[in-house]
């Protein structure tokens, strides 16, 4: 047994789970969307029946209820008189279930590999001899890569040379050793909220303790709280995602970014900019700098090939000031002795191409957008649906606080999505679901069509009071 959930964390975790009737299968139903999510790991214990009901102000047969249901699915096992403990998900839950099976996939929000990338693999494993003679341990990657990386960031108007880049496998791996080196246990970290979650895992994972500032489609940063939380908590960091930010899709103004830098500055945090979708533009236009002027070792960018170019290419980097490299490189053996070198070199390949790869991905991304916005307005016309001129996803509110619910039916009709408490900080955001539109336009329109069938039947099934939970944030 891993670990153990407290009675007061699950309560919290599972926030406005009374959606529908009956009240035990909507709290079971809750509590399998956090193991589908690996909210809740395998093998966590769960709090006593007697425990949840008390901070769940329900009564104990309901939660005994819900637990034999998660029991019939598989989800948990109980002993007697050694509680219950989540289980590995199974061979045929929705949560492991293969594409071929007809499921539609909108959980990772990112798109097909781009097509030219067989291509490029077979000509750097034409080069295997000159690769394997490498060392292969490589903790800065290899000189020819961060050159090129360089070249883009200059490019794009941020001087930078070889040595401020450090190459990671994947940008997740990025944002856990930066955390590792600016966190100490207890610190205070700046996020957004919504925001990517495996970031906020990765910054509590380091100690951090976490202050919200809220971000909306619709009306972007709320500088106000920004500056506020900059002045009273004096974070040693901001994590953020200035660019078609995930999930909400959302870019900085000039302004906000302005606002940004300089309550960061005030405040002595360093900032660290997630450009993992920045490239994936299609209505807005050229990538401005953005945060120019900032003293040095204030702002960190970390960028990927994930989103760009293919999931499975675990390869990322790092642009920070010379001395955070070094104690990046430094601190990096703890956590993996470096990037692999086929991947480096195809990296160094594609970016000598990436101009190619990003037109395609702003074509391809456009067809799916406009797919999916044209289904949900025909079939869901009261939902509202942001402008979103680039990224990877929609983050649409609902007209009711059932995104959990509605995760759950979806999944039983073959559409795995990811309900919107997932990507918050601190509660809340069940009005909001992220609908990705990297698939095919078919697929995203059939998808659409599923969410509308499975809407009406979580509709039907609701209680009468459909409000946000109270102090969330939306």
């Amino acid at each position: 047994m891993d670990s153990r959930m407290s009675a007061r964390a699950l309560a919290a975790a599972v926030g406005g789970w009374r959606t529908r009737e009956p009240a035990y299968e909507a709290l079971a139903d809750s509590i399998r969307l956090l193991c589908l999510d690996n909210r809740l790991a395998p093998r966590t214990a769960l709090p006593a029946e007697r425990e949840l009901s008390a901070a769940l102000h329900i009564s104990r047969s309901t939660v005994a209820a819900a637990y034999r249901s998660l029991r019939d699915t598989g989800h948990i096992s109980s002993l007697r008189g050694s509680g219950s403990v989540t289980l590995p998900l199974g061979r045929r839950d929705p949560g492991r279930m293969d594409p071929t099976d007809g499921m539609i996939d909108l959980q990772q929000a990112s798109p097909p590999a781009w097509p030219g990338l067989a291509g490029l693999m077979a000509e750097v494993g034409a080069s295997a001899s000159a690769l394997v003679s490498r060392v292969g341990y490589d903790v800065l990657g290899r000189i020819e890569l961060r050159e090129a990386i360089a070249r883009r960031y200059t490019e794009r108007g941020i001087a930078t040379d070889p040595g401020e880049v450090l190459v990671t496998t994947g940008a997740q791996s990025a944002i856990h050793l930066v955390s590792s080196v600016l966190i100490g246990r207890g610190d205070r970290v700046l996020v957004e909220t919504p925001t990517y979650p495996h970031a906020v895992d990765a910054l509590r994972r380091a100690g951090a303790r976490l202050v919200g500032v809220p971000v909306t489609a619709g009306e972007g940063w709320d500088t106000d709280r920004a500056e506020q939380a900059f002045g009273r908590t004096l974070p040693v960091m901001a994590y953020l995602m200035p660019d078609f930010q995930n999930p909400t899709g959302r870019s900085m103004t000039d302004v906000e970014r302005s606002v940004f830098l300089a309550a960061g500055e005030r405040a002595g945090s360093v900032l660290v900019l997630d450009e993992t979708t920045a490239d994936l533009d299609i209505d807005r236009g050229r990538l401005a700098p953005g945060f120019d002027g900032a003293e040095p070792g204030t702002v960190v960018r970390i960028g990927s090939l994930g989103k760009t170019v293919w999931g499975g290419l675990r390869l990322g980097w790092v642009r920070a000031d010379g001395d955070l490299i070094r104690r990046l490189v430094a601190a990096r053996p703890t956590h993996d002795l470096g990037t692999p070198e086929f991947e480096q070199a195809l990296a160094t390949r594609l970016l000598t191409r990436f101009d190619d790869v990003v037109a395609q991905r702003s074509h391809l991304l456009r067809e799916g957008r406009d797919a999916v916005v044209a289904s949900v307005q025909r079939h869901l016309p009261a939902w509202h649906l942001p402008e979103t001129p680039g990224g990877v996803s929609l983050w649409i509110g609902l007209d009711a606080a059932l995104s959990s619910a509605l995760v759950m039916e979806a999944r039983a009709r073959g559409v795995l999505l990811t309900a919107g408490p997932r990507f918050s900080v601190d509660g809340g955001h069940d009005r909001h679901l992220r609908l990705p539109f990297t698939g095919p336009p078919d697929e995203m329109d059939r998808a659409a069509r599923v969410l509308a069938d499975a809407w009406t039947s979580v509709r039907a099934g609701a209680r009468v009071s459909l409000a946000e939970p109270a102090g969330a944030v939306i």
